[in-house]
C-alpha cells in the first residue's frame, strides 16, 4: 500500500469559523480531522483512566479524583496536540521566541502546585520540579536547532529516571512522566510541519498549488 504523499508547509491558513475556529486556537489553524479526533477522544479516555486509577489507590477525596481526571485530560491532550504538525506550525510560527515559549512553560507551574497542594507532598517537591522544568526548558530553547531534539530527549530521560526513583506521586505515578513528555518533547522542539497533499496535486500533470 502506497503511503499518502506529504509536504512541508509552514504557511498558516486562516482560522475556520465557529466552534472549529475556537479549537484551532489551540490545535493550530488547518488542523486535520484526524488530528482533531486524536486530540479529543484519547484525552477523554485518559481522563477516565486517571480517575479510576487514582480511585483504586489509597483513600482520596473527591477533589483529588477530579483533579486527576482533569490532569489526565490536559496532559494527554497536550502530548498529542503539541506533537501534531498543525500545532508545530502554529506554536513555532514566526515571531514566537524564547519568552513566548517560556511563558507557556511557566503556566504549567500551576499544574505542579495543584498536585503538590492536593496530594500533600513534601515541601521540597514543588521547588525541585519547578526549577528543573524551567532550567530544562531554557536549555532546549537556547541550544542550536540541529541538536534540540536529542537534548530535549536527554533531559526527558533524566526527568524520567528521577521520577521513577523518588519523585512519583502515589496514585498519580503517571503525572510527571507525561507532564515532562508534553513540555520537553512534544511542545518545545521545532519540527517540520508535514501536511497531506491533496490527490489533485499528485495527479499526473498537476503542478504544485501556489499560495494566493
Amino acid at each position: 500500500m502506497e503511503r499518502r504523499k506529504t509536504e512541508i508547509d509552514w504557511t498558516l491558513p486562516p482560522f475556520s469559523r465557529g466552534i472549529r475556529g475556537l479549537l484551532e486556537r489551540v490545535a493550530g489553524p488547518g488542523v486535520t480531522n484526524g488530528e482533531l479526533a486524536l486530540q479529543i477522544l484519547l484525552p477523554l479516555l485518559a481522563a477516565a483512566l486517571a480517575y479510576f486509577h487514582t480511585a483504586n489507590g489509597p483513600s482520596y477525596s473527591t477533589a483529588r479524583l477530579i483533579l486527576a481526571a482533569v490532569l489526565g485530560f490536559d496532559i494527554a491532550g497536550g502530548v498529542i496536540t503539541n506533537s501534531t504538525s498543525s500545532a508545530k506550525r502554529w506554536y513555532h510560527r514566526a515571531g514566537q521566541g524564547f519568552w513566548h515559549h517560556s511563558g507557556f512553560i511557566a503556566l504549567h507551574l500551576i499544574h505542579l502546585a495543584l498536585v503538590w497542594y492536593f496530594f500533600d507532598l513534601e515541601l521540597w517537591w514543588l521547588p525541585l520540579q519547578s526549577v528543573f522544568l524551567l532550567i530544562a526548558a531554557s536549555i532546549v530553547l537556547l541550544v542550536p536547532l540541529h541538536v534540540q531534539r536529542p537534548i530535549s530527549l536527554t533531559l526527558y530521560a533524566i526527568a524520567l529516571v528521577a521520577t521513577v526513583n523518588q519523585s512519583s506521586v502515589p496514585g498519580l505515578e503517571w503525572f510527571l512522566p507525561l507532564f515532562y513528555l508534553k513540555l520537553l518533547v512534544a511542545h518545545l522542539p521545532v519540527e517540520e510541519p508535514y501536511r497531506p497533499v491533496s490527490r489533485k496535486q499528485t495527479e499526473p500533470g498537476a503542478g504544485p498549488e501556489m499560495p494566493g
